[in-house]
């Protein structure tokens, strides 16, 4: 995960259309007794916070790096593993839920959210731009939602729910999109780039999306998300 380029002020410009999704999948969680719960992708902490009130867990542990999630998370067995738009990161999934399966006591569950708009204007024409450019385009890691099913059926889950959810955003303008991606998907170029090249591919980039999205205000921003849950047998 690109964090050394994160900024937590450009990704809350967005902040209660970010948050949604995150008591979406809450609202999947099954109450349990004083869990012990692990937040992977816990950003600034706030919704960590919500996620143990919530719970009403007797401990909750928040990392927000890729190599520190699943090395805290293999350490030790968890009620619940929540993970809300960070995984998308990462590579494999498939391994990547069979190693965050192994970390789950019996009974245990585990909740996760990753965008899944890759397909969107504001996700192709970075990919565009970025080959124009000659650099190695950002690759999309999330998989089909049935892809998610059949994966936590193999892994011996008890029970399970998967579901694409589309989310419409009501932004100021077209030009918000581009706010949008810069506190997320562009952050893997930013890392990749230097000041300058990144000042260059973000000025191609807005010339190039704009023209293709409506030139509305409210701009009606489509993103989806794929929410998953599934309990581990007791």
């Amino acid at each position: 995960m690109p964090t050394e380029v994160w900024n937590p002020d450009q990704y809350e410009r967005f902040r209660r259309e970010r948050q949604q999704p995150f008591f979406d999948l809450l609202a999947l969680v099954r109450p349990a007794s004083s869990p012990r719960a692990i937040d992977l992708g816990c950003g600034t902490g706030e919704l960590t916070c919500e996620l143990h009130r919530r719970l009403g867990a007797r401990e909750t542990i928040g990392v927000d790096s890729s190599a520190a999630m699943l090395e805290r998370a293999a350490a030790h067995g968890f009620d619940v593993i929540f993970s809300n738009a960070a995984l998308h990161w990462l590579p494999d999934h498939e391994a990547l839920i069979g190693r965050l399966t192994r970390a789950l006591r019996p009974g245990g569950q585990l909740a996760v959210q990753v965008p899944a708009n890759h397909d969107h204007a504001s996700h192709v024409t970075a990919a565009e731009v970025a080959t124009e450019m000659g650099i190695q385009p950002h690759t999309p890691q999330v998989l089909l939602p049935e892809t998610y099913a059949a994966i936590l059926g193999r892994a011996g889950y008890a029970g399970q729910h998967v579901r694409l959810q589309v989310y419409l955003h009501r932004l100021d303008s077209r030009a918000a999109v581009v706010e949008w991606v810069k506190g997320t998907l562009l952050t893997d170029y930013a890392r990749r780039l230097s000041e300058d090249g990144y000042a260059d591919f973000l000025a191609r980039y807005r010339a190039r999306l704009l023209p293709k999205l409506a030139d509305a205000r409210p701009y009606l921003f489509t993103f989806k998300r794929i929410h998953f849950w599934a309990q581990r047998p007791s």
